[in-house]
């Protein structure tokens, strides 16, 4: 009995011997690149599941911070800084085209990144816009927009902007911009309608006076 019990706790720690060993010889490994172990495939499967890469692709990263990157879709970025590379785990939500803030109220700077990057709270990292950021019960968070402003492209992970923010060069990106190329015209065909119709009508008046004094002569 005592030498059953001697033998079974010899294997528990050779077995745990064994695991830390392994752990010790993966952890090196996913320093060096992003080649995911297959005993832990099924962790990082699902960690995509969790997050939010708003027009990016979410890839998992083992040995980058929270253990995955967005990679962003042409004209889009993560933040409104140049430099993300230390910042790969935020969704691209943040459109690479025109933005005037000089009709919106100040946007905040960037936050710094905390030395500290255990502790993920998403609503500390995005850009909300001119809406509050609520954090979920995963990863993700969502904007609520203050009246006037609306979320980009109507998903509620990405910021709140007012038409006016928007340059014209952010339609190609899907995004609903004020077309003033368009409403002018028709602005200005309203007023030619109505300024050209009493026009037309004095001249009418003029030319049928004109002829009723020659037939009158």
């Amino acid at each position: 009995s005592l030498s059953l019990s001697l033998s079974l706790k010899q294997m528990a720690s050779s077995n745990l011997m064994a695991f830390l060993a392994v752990l010790l010889v993966l952890v090196p490994m996913s320093a060096k690149g992003d080649n995911i172990p297959p005993i832990l495939s099924p962790y990082f499967d699902n960690i995509c599941n969790e997050v939010e890469c708003g027009k990016g692709t979410c890839e998992a990263a083992l040995g980058k911070p929270f253990n995955f990157v967005c990679q962003c879709e042409a004209g889009w970025k993560r933040t409104r800084l140049d430099d993300e590379d230390d910042l790969l785990f935020l969704p691209c939500v943040i459109p690479n085209c025109t933005l005037d803030y000089s009709c919106m109220p100040a946007a905040p700077p960037a936050p710094a990144v905390p030395h500290n990057l255990s502790f993920f709270d998403p609503c500390y990292w995005n850009y909300c816009g001119e809406g509050l950021c609520t954090k979920n019960l995963t990863y993700t968070h969502t904007c609520q927009c203050n009246p006037g402003y609306y979320n980009l492209l109507n998903i509620t992970a990405f910021p709140c902007f007012s038409e006016c923010a928007l340059g014209s060069d952010c339609a190609r990106l899907g995004i609903k911009v004020a077309n003033s190329s368009s409403s002018s015209p028709s602005s200005d065909g309203g007023s030619q309608a109505t300024s050209f119709l009493p026009g037309k009508f004095h001249w009418i008046t003029i030319l049928l006076m004109s002829l009723a004094m020659v037939l009158w002569k």
